[in-house]
């Protein structure tokens, strides 16, 4: 399995900042008038920063992808300096990633890196990593604010309405079971803490607008994925993603919830080679809505 990821040319850049400004995982900053890749874990290799770098120093490397591994990514980053080391650091901490934190400091302590660390311990004020919403305080790295990856935590009732299909009308909390933000696969980081040994749900666009119980019979307690397999582009990143969520984070199952319609095939072939090419067998499940929002196949495939 490949995984693509930026690489900067040091030597090029010229500081404008205008990459950072792209990059809608915060995956960049700018720091001694250079940009750099603080978190190859939040780089989503989609490429937006590439069109804003007028000089070119930005480019596509594709390799094997292999784990996260936070001890080689420290590695690569100490000849780059305190500052660096201090921004990855604090951009965990920001996105929840409390056991990569911990492996990060206890190696720079054991190597005897000289950094300050009460620079992350005082980072983002009450915004402890161990907090399950901390991506929502993020506000380094030029992240697009609809972007930004954030944990729920447990689903709260949010609205309560009046129901009178009958003459005796009955009173039904609704209940969001979203967990997690962002949902669209292309925004998705298939590695975040949300998708470790979760149950996943991947649905169609129209799903959730076409069947009106979707939160509560397919989604509660899973993390969600939504595509489009007609009409969203560059469907090898949905590939790379799904194969990332099966070797890397390990999740449990994946549930693809699709609508009738013979385009909608499209994203359980996607499901189905992303799970066969990975080498990981998971439980895989099929639902098809029908257009006028019914149950029309449920079944394990």
């Amino acid at each position: 399995m490949k995984r693509t990821i930026i690489k900067i040319d040091e030597e090029i850049c010229n500081g404008c900042e205008a990459c950072v400004q792209g990059c809608h995982e915060g995956a960049l900053q700018m720091i001694d008038g250079k940009a750099r890749m603080v978190s190859e874990l939040f780089c989503d290799g989609l490429g937006a920063c590439i069109g804003d770098c007028p000089v070119g120093a930005i480019t596509l490397e594709e390799r094997e992808a292999e784990p996260y591994d936070e001890i080689a990514t420290i590695e690569r980053m100490i000849p780059k300096g305190e500052k660096t080391i201090l921004a990855h650091l604090k951009h965990l901490k920001e996105h929840g990633e409390t056991e990569y934190l911990k492996q990060g400091v206890s190696y720079l302590r054991a190597k005897g890196v000289q950094v300050n660390f009460a620079e992350v311990h005082n980072h983002g004020g009450a915004g402890c990593a161990s907090k399950p919403v901390v991506a929502a305080q993020h506000q380094g790295g030029g992240s697009c604010p609809g972007s930004r990856e954030m944990s729920f935590g447990t689903p709260k009732p949010t609205a309560t309405f009046t129901m009178a299909a009958t003459a005796s009308a009955s009173t039904t909390t609704n209940v969001s079971q979203l967990r997690q933000w962002p949902v669209q696969l292309h925004l998705l980081n298939p590695e975040a803490a949300y998708f470790r040994s979760a149950d996943v749900v991947l649905a169609a666009d129209c799903v959730p607008f076409s069947f009106p119980d979707f939160h509560n019979r397919y989604l509660a307690g899973k993390t969600l994925a939504i595509a489009c397999p007609k009409l969203d582009s560059n469907q090898e990143v949905y590939m790379n993603k799904l194969q990332a969520m099966i070797v890397n984070s390990q999740i449990n199952t994946l549930t693809v919830v699709i609508m009738e319609v013979p385009c909608c095939g499209g994203l359980l072939r996607l499901a189905q080679k992303a799970i066969a090419d990975s080498g990981r067998k998971i439980p895989l499940k099929l639902a098809v809505i029908g257009i006028k929002g019914e149950v029309l196949k449920e079944e394990w495939v």
